[in-house]
């Protein structure tokens, strides 16, 4: 009695989300699922005399709350595209259970990116108004933009389903019931482009050559020259600290944990031995980075300076290349494929077996073809 007291005072509310919502409360709560007056109508005619005759009376007159409630006309709010990206943060919140401030940063990011294409396009519609006309229309967009040679088909279909996914999300968790017309627009995308390694000659003539990185802040040389033996991805290199930098052992080595931050994926959780060049560059910052630790602006600062300065192979080289040279020496001395996933913390393609090999072992290998 009291859930019905307080989903009928929330009804009361001016606030049309608000009404919706206590609407679908209060029709739970005298024992049915809250349906618009369309999907009433079509209900046979005994569901329909229940729903009439669960209606209580105020004096001489059915309550007009429960009645609008049982009977389906409680209308329902206008949900622009844009609101439905204020109430999304929440809605989808346990999908950023365990991300860092940068991670949440980067996550968000291209779903704003989204919306905002979406409103600049077609509008800022209400959701149950988008029609497969609107997402043709946007679909064309994107098209054009490809055609153009302004963006690849992969990042066209990125923006379709970020924008899917915010729609979709708050349709299912609101219970709207809508059929939003989004399948069959993305694009076929062509050979993937992957970027190359940087040889060996020019890691160790171009790169490792005395005063060749000094122009790079200090933490910024250190997490690159820590890549180099170790093939962490660069958001790993900046969120490891105290805690996962381990020197003071048999073997020295850096354990990528989710240490404030999400993995991206459970294989990703790994030791990695410190060798060479890298295990000089870790005992210069014992402690981490923390310049970067909660920073997205690493990779740019590093590109940039290897490009202003010469230090790229090629213009399709980056700072990640080091992550393929590192494998590249690792196939070439004849390190085993488990050993090579579990460094790079990639799965593997069939079943694990056994503990894999130990850090003394995967040390001896990759001191080897350290620089």
């Amino acid at each position: 009695m009291i859930e019905a007291w307080e989903a009928r005072l929330a009804g009361n509310s001016a606030d049309a989300e608000v009404c919706y919502e206590a609407a679908r409360d209060l029709a739970r709560v005298r024992g049915f699922q809250y349906l618009d007056v369309g999907a009433v109508a079509k209900l046979p005619v005994e569901d329909v005399v229940e729903r009439v005759e669960a209606i209580p009376a105020l004096v001489d007159q059915p309550d007009p709350i429960d009645g609008a409630t049982l009977l389906g006309t409680t209308p329902q709010p206008c949900m622009t595209v844009t609101k439905t990206l204020d109430l999304y943060w929440t809605l989808a919140h346990e999908k950023t259970f365990g991300k860092s401030e940068d991670q949440l940063c980067r996550w968000e990011a291209p779903r704003k990116k989204a919306i905002k294409n979406f409103v600049a396009i077609i509008g800022d519609k209400d959701i149950a108004n988008i029609t497969r006309d609107d997402m043709l229309d946007f679909r064309q967009h994107w098209l054009d933009r490809i055609e153009a040679g302004e963006v690849t088909a992969n990042s066209a279909n990125k923006d379709l389903i970020h924008l899917g996914d915010v729609l979709k999300t708050e349709n299912t968790m609101k219970r709207l019931g809508l059929d939003l017309p989004l399948g069959e627009l993305s694009f076929k995308q062509g050979e993937a482009r992957t970027r190359p390694p940087f040889s060996e000659d020019w890691i160790r003539i171009r790169l490792l050559v005395p005063g060749a990185l000094n122009g790079l802040n200090d933490q910024a040389r250190g997490i690159f020259l820590g890549m180099i033996n170790t093939c962490y991805r660069p958001s790993e290199g900046a969120a490891l600290s105290t805690d996962t930098i381990r020197l003071d052992c048999e073997v020295p080595h850096i354990s990528i944990e989710a240490d404030g931050r999400q993995l991206k994926s459970h294989f990703a959780r790994r030791v990695i031995p410190l060798t060479g060049v890298s295990l000089e560059a870790f005992k210069n910052f014992p402690d981490g980075f923390p310049r970067y630790r909660n920073s997205a602006s690493l990779s740019v600062v590093v590109n940039k300076f290897l490009r202003t300065n010469g230090l790229l192979e090629t213009p399709r080289h980056s700072f990640y290349s080091l992550r393929h040279s590192f494998e590249d020496r690792m196939l070439a001395s004849g390190i085993d494929d488990r050993i090579r996933r579990d460094l790079f913390g990639h799965r593997l393609d069939r079943e694990r077996y056994g503990k894999g090999a130990s850090l003394e072992h995967v040390a001896d290998l990759v001191g080897r073809i350290a620089f």
